[in-house]
């Protein structure tokens, strides 16, 4: 990210005048600052200010400046500001969408304490933080406030994530408390987060960690846990200053930290996953910056300062354009904003989950963008500003992008189709489909809103080329598949998704309704086909109509006007909808019916009063009444009563408009009384339940408001007296009894006297019910009665009278179940019969058996009489009448039961009857169904086909004549064969079929005659037949099928035979047919048909066949009229030369004399070379010359080598081509090797060039360059080049021959071509071609111009060096004085003498060139000795190349005291990397330590090295201590005496000297035995120092010396913590150690971790052993011992008192009393411990202790004048 300065919004002042607070608007229109002065000034975009306002106090009282402002935050929507107050309220001002817009105050939230930071960052959601330390939201919906989490202490700042659904405040504690309104899924932890080391009032939270700064100048990123990522640490810049505020930009990938005079930026590296800070933005005099405010989109940010200014600075990473017509801005790398430079608009393209932003294209007429990043792919809508991000896997970029959808991006890939709309981050959808045209899916996206349908969306597309799927997007389930017979080439759904139109392959035009999955078709020879835009009318083409559907509900009312031409679009706009149709070169519109679409229109989008509008401006119609209906339904679905009143009113529907009217009325004056919708009111609810004829809700309505009457009433108005009767009896009405009288009153009244009857029997009055039934004339109901009542059956009179009314009324069936009911069959059977109620035959069964045969006789009567002949079979069967069974069997057309019944029958019986079933089934023509005929002389079904079934009954019935006309007519002449071959002899069927196809054939049938004779293989009588009638296509067809070898010569002879007849044209198709063009257009020319030869021979006769064919017919006509003719054919000038290439020279003359003259040349030409090539040369010549081509005759008299021809024709008509003639005799003599005459007559040609080239490939180069001398002196040098070329690619014949050019050049005089050529000698022998390149030097320096000279000496040196002869080379330099030039010919030959000779005498200048080129190259030899002697320094630093350090250092010795440790450093550097750090000692021991800052690493890696070296706690290791000890003590002294003294590192160099003097002490006493405990009190006071040494190792010696003296207290404590550590060492942290032991002890807590474990797994568990054992024991006392001052014995400090002792320098123990001073301070020894030492060096006569002594006496100035004392 790059900051570069825009502009100042807002000039600084002279004094501190801080810029409290800045915000920038959602949508990027907006920018705001808050001055010091509390007025909020208004930016816009650009950076102009567009308003301002003052903000006010909470309380006027107090005064206008009784407060400031601490934070300011815009609305989501843009349209409101936030502002937070230092006197505990926030105020939100609407600012409204216009700049100048009235600002007002919309909501306050009063608080407890001071408002110190403030965010908006979602809807109604203000969180702001107090002074008291809680962090507070705020509802501006609501307009209350609640605590999200309270803290104790002051809220110093607050931030959101990169979506708002986060937030971060940091407090002056040091905290930083994280909440999550909406985790997002990312599982990450609430509360406290982090302990900042100071107040984080840089606070910023970006996508991948939180960024932090305060006062202590350190910027630390903390991971989204809290741990620290990394640190930026700035407290040692003497520039920096505090962090006062950040901002993480929109994108979270970039966080800006503002601090004194300067911003600093800090990008998220996503490859290596950490910070990496950009270059800072550094401005003097800007001051503290105290705002900092980020652009939504990323582009811009803002500055506020201490002293009031504002400055704006433009953030990006890269730019480019694109197409010279959008600029795309990088403001980060998941980010980028694509601005239209031509109209300014901007879109900003962004990755949600941060991914890097890849190319970025623009699609679709430049109006979509398409990008990638590694994981998602980005989509966007310029117009729109709608993007979406969705997951997708790199695909090759394979994908196919369309956008036909404004809502939806189709993306194909691999076989797969997946949608996207635009603004969404999810996939709409995705289906497997191979049909990747657009016409071929269809997607509509919430298109047309409709009532109760939020969302809709829905797809339609091909599964295969017959199959459509259509698809609910958003529940993701099939709502539809349409499997069509034909293929399918157009679909599209109507813009609410409920009509599909589909187009097949055929043109058919198809509707489906998706609701009732019913297909329609409803166009044929559909061309065109389009949804009217904004509606569901339907516009289609077929053929010459124009069809238009108004309502789709309806499609077969459709509107049809006659158009001249074809629909190529729809327009729609400015109130008019049209079809533009072309009609020629014009386009024509046709106007629709704008009223007609306005109604769908205002229908879809629920405006019923503009569809009422809209249909009363219409006539009635059937279309304008079909949508005063849908309007009336929809009206009253919508309980808008009014206008369902002026629908019905409109449809003539005049009780339903009064009806409607009433309720209206009703509805208007509840509402005015009782306000609200009066049709809630409940007898609106229960009229409209009425007129929807929906009674049952209507009384549920009434009676829930207890309104009896009312349902009542509505029930006697409709005259619904049961319903109206049950309700008083749910009720208890106390008028029941009168409504029952008054129902029976009116039904007597109105005569519905069955109605009373029903009402009388429901009350138990049977009698009543009779009588009344009976004078209704419904004796059947008084039966029913009767019969369900036994008491009443009883009654003898009444049944009589009842039965008697049933036989009136001819009712014989009930008046028989009475009289049966009263056991008289008799009558009952009589009844029956005359009723024919045979369905109770059961009764005779019973009766009277004897009647039963009779009785079904009589029903299969009865049956056939009622048309029911198939009922009637089993009847007849029962009565054991078979003929009329078969009759009716044959009737019913049950041929299986007719054939099952004849079975049974005897033959003669059943012979008449097969014959009629059989030509049934020859009627059948099909060969559908096998069916199983059924003989009885079978026991089982065979199953045959219909015309089998046929034939077998025709045998049956002995019709076998029959049977084969069947076949015959049918077609089925192979069956028929069959039969007449089963039922004839062969001859008899062969004269037969013979006898019958020449009957068809007589009747015109030839089709069924050829097949009588095909099917006795008779085919030559077919073909006979065929052509004695001359259907010569059968005869052809006849002849190709069985004798394919004769169809050629058959369609031949036909020709010749129709073209005879004089039928051409069928002549010419038989001639084609045989591939005989050419008859077929000499048939033709014979007639004088030219114009039909001419198309035969076009279609069929090749490239220029028709050519010939018109020249032919041209020539025929002659004159004009072939002129004429050839122009209209086209063919004129094609004749022409057809003419001309068919040697027809007259007539093509001819033509072109008439029409086209300027082809008369070209004639004349062409004639010309025809006679060269017979031969005619004379007449040749005249032609060419009449044809302007002089040229081409004396190139055909030199082609002929006639030469004086030539020449005469050359230079009579073309002296041009004169040179050419001498040419050609020239080549004719160079072939005959006469060189002097080819040459003479080139010469005369001019063409010397020529000669050149031939004396060249002649290889005569003597003569070549004479003439190119001669004649062509320009070439010479080129040649001469050319020359040497030849030369050197012959070898050393070549050299010879250019030695002696260079002589003869020589000679003559030519020394610069002799120079030229010497200097090209190659390859020969080194002695030739130094004299060669010698004498060419020589040449140059004695004949040429100086210039020259050096130029050809400059190039013969390096040739000379080059073959070794670097003296030579030096000679040629000197004799021009080029004095460098010969002494690097010198040096190159390691002649170094000479060099520095030359140099001495002639240029001392370069004596020392000479010098240091001598240098490099004994360095480059590796001759160190002999560079010695000339650079001491550069033979070191080889000896340190090669690694002979031995003799570098004793080179060194010999040199300076600098250079010397230079080298001791460098070797010294080495052996530790080599792991030889006591090497390195060694080498320090033996030539000193100086006090170089830059050795003080080595010093320390040596001490380190050698403190944590094993094997070094003994009395063998005193050497290696005591080398350490001197090393530090001669550094120290040196120290004291440099710059560095008292210096930090000093001090640590003494402490270091102190700890190696414990060290070579501790091994000289382990060397004595009485100094044991001495040794153990030094190990235990090196513990001291684990700073400095590894603790493991310090702590394990420190115990083993304390256990060896018997000191386990000691030992324990010490081993333990020793144990302590190796686990800690294993666990990679000191974090668990327990310190306890170590209080008050100048022991150090802070250690260095040890890398590694430095004593051995084995010691390790001894000690872990001992441990373990000693810790059981209870008398041991678990504490460190203590002296008489109450403190550890081995502290130096006392923790009561602070006062540090010295330590002794024996045994580091603290001097308490009995002190021994040295000389030099500091240094003193305890007298005990002292006289101790010395004793055992007088005991035991210790080296190494007596070593000790001696050091002790040069470190501390020397010993005590009392050696030792034993007071």
């Amino acid at each position: 990210m790059q900051l570069k300065h825009l502009r100042t919004l807002l000039s600084p002042q002279d004094g501190a005048a801080k810029v409290t607070c800045m915000a920038w608007s959602q949508n990027n229109v907006k920018f705001a600052v808050c001055t010091v002065d509390r007025v909020v000034l208004l930016y816009d975009e650009h950076g102009e200010q567009r308003d301002k306002f003052s903000t006010k106090p909470a309380d006027m009282k107090y005064g206008r400046k009784s407060y400031m402002v601490k934070g300011m935050a815009f609305s989501p929507d843009s349209t409101k500001i936030a502002i937070g107050q230092t006197d505990n309220i926030i105020y939100v001002y609407k600012i409204g969408e216009d700049w100048g817009d009235k600002k007002l105050i919309c909501n306050k939230f009063i608080q407890t304490s001071a408002v110190t930071c403030l965010q908006w960052p979602a809807d109604y959601i203000i969180v702001f933080g107090l002074a008291e330390g809680k962090v507070r939201l705020a509802n501006t919906k609501t307009n209350k406030s609640s605590t999200i989490y309270g803290t104790d202490s002051y809220v110093v700042s607050l931030t959101t994530n990169c979506t708002g659904k986060g937030i971060l405040s940091g407090h002056a504690d040091g905290t930083i408390v994280r909440y999550f309104f909406d985790d997002e899924g990312s599982g990450e932890s609430q509360g406290k987060l982090v302990n900042h080391p100071c107040p984080p009032y840089a606070l910023a939270w970006a996508t991948d960690s939180i960024v932090a700064a305060g006062c202590n100048r350190r910027v630390v990123a903390y991971g989204k846990e809290g741990h620290v990522l990394q640190t930026f640490d700035y407290s040692r810049d003497p520039k920096e200053r505090e962090f006062t505020t950040a901002a993480a930009s929109p994108g979270g990938q970039t966080v800006v930290l503002g601090s004194y005079d300067r911003l600093r930026v800090f990008n998220w590296s996503l490859r290596r996953s950490i910070w990496e800070e950009a270059k800072p933005k550094e401005i003097a005099n800007l001051y503290t910056i105290t705002a900092l405010a980020w652009k939504r989109d990323g582009s811009r940010l803002c500055a506020g300062t201490l002293c009031g200014g504002v400055e704006q600075f433009d953030c990006c990473l890269r730019r480019s354009i694109y197409k010279n017509k959008f600029e795309l801005t990088y403001v980060g790398p998941s980010q980028v904003i694509v601005k239209n430079l031509s109209s300014g608009t901007r879109a900003i393209l962004k990755s949600h989950y941060g991914y890097e932003v890849e190319e970025v294209k623009i699609l679709g007429k430049e109006r979509y963008l398409v990008a990638h990043t590694s994981d998602t792919l980005l989509l966007g809508d310029l117009h729109t500003n709608r993007v979406s991000e969705i997951a997708w896997q790199g695909s090759g970029g394979n994908e196919k992008y369309f956008f036909e959808n404004e809502n939806v991006c189709m993306i194909f890939n691999a076989g797969e189709l997946t949608l996207v709309e635009y603004g969404s981050n999810d996939t709409l959808g995705s289906v497997r489909t191979e049909f990747m045209n657009p016409h071929l899916i269809s997607v509509r996206i919430n298109e047309r809103h409709q009532r109760g349908m939020e969302e809709n969306k829905k797809l339609a597309y091909l599964i295969d080329i017959k199959t459509i799927a259509i698809v609910d997007l958003i529940g993701g389930y099939n709502i539809g598949t349409i499997s069509h017979e034909s293929c399918v080439d157009w679909l599209e759904l109507n813009e609410t998704g409920h009509k599909l139109l589909f187009r097949d392959r055929k043109l058919r035009l198809h509707l489906y309704d998706i609701a009732s999955c019913s297909k329609t078709m409803i166009l044929n020879f559909c061309s065109y086909v389009q949804w009217v835009p904004g509606s569901d009318v339907l516009v289609a083409q077929n053929r010459n109509s124009l069809c238009v559907w108004y309502n789709i509900e309806a499609p077969e009312r459709v509107t049809m006007s006659s158009i001249r031409g074809d629909v190529i679009g729809l327009e729609r706009g400015e109130g008019k909808t049209e079809v533009l149709v072309t009609e020629g070169v014009t386009t024509v519109a046709y106007m629709l019916d704008e009223g007609l679409i306005e109604f769908g229109t205002a229908i879809d989008d629920g405006n019923y009063i503009r569809a009422v509008a809209f249909l009363e401006t219409l006539e009635m119609s059937p279309e304008a009444e079909a949508m005063w209906k849908t309007l009336s339904k929809l009206a009253l679905e919508e309980r808008q009563l009014h206008i369902a009143e002026r629908c019905f009113s409109a449809l003539g529907h005049v009780a339903k408009a009064r009806f409607l009217h009433e309720t209206n009325e009703i509805a208007d004056q509840m509402s005015q009384e009782y306000g609200g919708e009066g049709t809630d009111f409940y007898q609106v609810r229960a009229r409209l339940a009425m007129l929807e004829k929906n009674y049952k809700l209507a009384e549920m309505i009434f009676l829930e408001q207890n309104a009896v009457e009312e349902a009542m009433d509505m029930y006697q108005e409709l005259h619904r007296w049961d319903e109206c009767i049950a309700v008083a009896e749910a009720k208890g009405h106390p008028s029941l009894e009168k409504l029952r009288q008054g129902y029976y009153q009116w039904l007597m009244d109105t005569q519905q006297e069955e109605r009373a009857g029903e009402l009388q029997e429901s009350q138990g009055d049977g009698l009543a019910a009779i009588s009344l039934y009976l004078k209704a004339g419904l004796p059947a109901r008084a039966a029913r009665l009767v019969l369900t009542q036994e008491e009443l059956l009883a009654n003898t009179e009444l049944v009589e009278h009842i039965t008697a009314a049933l036989i009136k009324g001819e009712l014989y069936e009930r008046a028989g179940d009475l009289f049966e009911k009263i056991r008289n069959p008799q009558r009952a059977l009589e009844c029956y019969c005359k009723g024919n109620a045979f369905m109770k035959v059961e009764l005779a069964r019973l009766a009277f058996p004897v009647e039963v045969v009779r009785l079904e006789e009589a029903w299969g009567d009865h049956l056939v009489q009622q048309k029911q002949l198939n009922a009637a079979i089993n009847h007849y069967i029962e009565a054991r009448c078979s003929i009329k069974a078969i009759e009716a069997a044959l009737g019913a057309r049950q041929w299986k039961k007719a054939i099952y019944i004849l079975d049974l029958q005897d033959q003669n019986i059943a012979s008449k009857y097969y014959p009629r079933v059989a030509q049934h089934y020859a009627s059948l023509q099909e060969y559908e169904t096998a069916d199983c005929f059924h003989s009885v002389t079978l026991t089982f079904c065979i199953c045959l086909s219909q015309p089998q079934i046929a034939e077998e009954l025709y045998i049956k019935g002995d019709r076998i004549k029959d049977a084969l006309d069947m076949h015959t007519q049918a077609g089925r002449w192979e069956q028929a064969h069959k039969l007449a071959m089963k039922c004839m002899r062969p001859e008899d069927v062969s004269v037969l079929y013979i006898t019958q196809a020449q009957e068809m054939e007589k009747q015109g049938k030839y089709r069924e005659a050829e097949r009588l004779y095909v099917t006795v293989e008779e085919p030559d009588l077919a073909i006979t037949m065929f052509k004695k009638h001359k259907l010569y296509d059968d005869m052809i067809r006849l002849v190709g099928k069985y004798h394919p070898d004769l169809l050629s010569d058959t369609h031949l002879h036909l020709g010749k035979e129709l073209e005879a007849e004089g039928r051409l044209q069928e002549a010419e198709d038989h001639y084609l047919e045989a591939q005989e063009w050419k008859a077929t257009v000499n048939m033709y020319r014979s007639n004088g048909l030219w114009e039909k030869a001419y198309r035969v021979a076009k279609a069929h006769g090749g490239a220029n066949a028709h050519k010939h064919v018109a020249c032919l017919w041209a020539k025929s006509l002659g004159g004009e009229a072939a002129v004429r003719l050839l122009n209209k054919l086209g063919l004129l000038e094609a004749a022409i030369d057809h003419a001309a290439d068919n040697c027809s020279f007259e007539f093509a003359f001819e033509l072109s004399r008439l029409a086209l003259k300027h082809k008369i040349p070209e004639i004349h030409l062409r004639y010309a070379m025809y006679l060269e090539d017979e031969g005619k040369f004379e007449e040749a010549e005249a032609e060419f010359i009449r044809a302007g081509k002089p040229k081409e005759a004396v190139l055909m008299f030199v082609h002929n080598q006639d030469w004086e021809a030539a020449q005469r024709v050359a230079e009579a008509h073309d002296p041009e081509s004169v040179a050419e003639v001498l040419v050609g005799q020239a080549r004719v003599a160079l072939e005959e090797k006469d060189f002097q005459k080819a040459e003479g007559l080139l010469l005369r040609a001019q063409r010397p060039s020529l000669a050149l080239n031939y004396y060249k490939e002649a290889g005569l180069w003597s003569d070549a360059l004479r003439i190119c001398k001669d004649y062509v002196p320009g070439q010479l040098e080129a040649l001469q080049e050319e020359y040497e070329r030849e030369a050197t690619k012959k070898g050393a014949r070549g050299v010879e021959g250019l030695v002696e050019q260079a002589r003869q050049w020589e000679q003559a005089g030519e020394y610069s071509r002799a120079v030229d050529c010497y200097i090209k000698v190659r390859d020969t022998g080194s002695s030739s071609l130094e004299k060669c390149w010698m004498k060419a030097a020589e040449l140059s320096i004695k004949f040429l111009p100086p210039q020259r000279s050096l130029e050809v000496v400059r190039a013969v040196g390096p040739q000379l060096i080059g073959i070794g002869k670097h003296s030579a080379a030096a000679e040629i330099y000197l004799n021009l004085d080029l004095v460098k030039e010969a002494i690097d010919a010198f040096m190159e030959g390691e002649e170094w003498n000479k060099a520095k000779r030359v140099a001495k005498e002639l240029d001392p200048r370069y004596e020392d060139y000479v010098d240091q080129h001598y240098k490099d190259f004994l360095k480059n030899q590796g001759k160190v000795d002999s560079l010695v002697s000339v650079d001491v320094v550069a033979a070191l630093d080889l000896y340190v190349e090669q690694g002979q350090w031995d003799k570098c250092i004793e080179t060194a010795t010999k040199q300076n005291y600098k250079i010397l440790h230079k080298y001791v450093a460098l070797y010294a550097t080495h052996l530790i990397r080599e792991a030889g750090s006591a090497q390195a000692l060694a080498l320090y021991v033996q030539h000193g330590a100086p006090a170089n800052p830059q050795n003080f690493n080595i010093y320390k890696r040596i001490f380190m090295d050698m403190v944590s070296s094993p094997g070094t706690n003994s009395a063998e290791a005193y050497h290696s201590w005591a080398d350490l000890r001197d090393v530090l003590f001669n550094l120290c002294e040196n120290l004291v005496k440099s710059s560095e003294a008292n210096s930090p590192a000093h001090e640590e160099f003494e402490t270091m000297l102190l700890i190696a003097h414990y060290y070579a002490t501790r091994s000289a006493a382990q060397s004595v035995k009485q100094l044991e405990t001495v040794a153990a009190k030094l190990s235990v006071s090196l513990l001291r120092h684990t700073q400095l040494l590894p603790a493991d190792k310090a702590f394990y010696e420190a115990g083993t010396a304390a256990k060896a003296v018997g000191w386990e207290n000691m030992a324990f404590i010490f081993l333990n913590r020793f144990l302590d550590l190796t686990d800690a060492i294993e666990e990679g942290t000191l974090d668990a150690l327990d310190h306890s032991d170590f209080q008050d002890t100048d022991i150090p807590f802070e250690v260095p971790l040890p890398a590694k474990q430095h004593i051995p797994e084995a010691q390790r568990e001894e000690v872990r052993d001992w441990v373990l054992t000693v810790s059981m024991d209870q008398q041991l006392d678990q504490v460190l011992p203590q002296d008489e001052r109450g403190a550890y014995e081995a502290s130096l400090v006392a923790v009561s008192t602070g006062v540090r002792a010295l330590p002794c320098l024996i045994t580091g123990y603290p001097i308490l009393r009995n002190k021994i001073e040295f000389k030099r301070p500091g240094k003193a020894a305890n007298k005990d411990n002292w006289n101790k030492f010395l004793m055992a060096i007088k005991t035991s006569h210790s080296p190494v202790c007596q070593d000790v002594l001696k050091f002790i006496s040069q470190w501390c100035g020397g010993l005590p004048s009392t050696s030792f004392s034993f007071q």
